[in-house]
């Protein structure tokens, strides 16, 4: 059984930084691709940025040039680097992986962006 675990939310300023982390208890390449994403207050879940095994990463329009998705298969361990953050970035992020043809989340992890 595969477990995803968030970690490094918190709350920040507008234009400040932030790094979550997302522990896998499998290997990361073990998965096609691991995913982002996150929920705002009222709003449906959101994709943000996914890496497939080989390293290739793309990313919703909304982060793109602000987010960097990584990961580290020796951790088993998949990071979401996000800078010049907004407000509208405030959201629970979640870890999300396909192992197996079965869908798999980690818990979330609250982001706050607000002065």
């Amino acid at each position: 059984q595969v477990q995803l675990v968030e970690s490094g939310g918190g709350l920040v300023q507008p234009g400040g930084s932030l790094r979550l982390s997302c522990a896998a208890s499998g290997s990361i390449f073990s998965s096609n691709a691991m995913n982002w994403y996150r929920q705002a207050p009222g709003k449906q879940r959101e994709w943000v940025a996914a890496i497939t095994s080989g390293g290739i990463t793309s990313y919703a329009s909304s982060v793109k040039g602000r987010f960097t998705i990584s990961g580290d298969n020796t951790k088993n361990t998949v990071y979401l680097q996000m800078n010049s953050l907004k407000p509208e970035d405030t959201a629970v992020y979640y870890c999300h992986g396909v192992y197996g043809n079965r869908h798999y989340w980690g818990q979330g992890t609250q982001v706050t962006v607000s002065s």
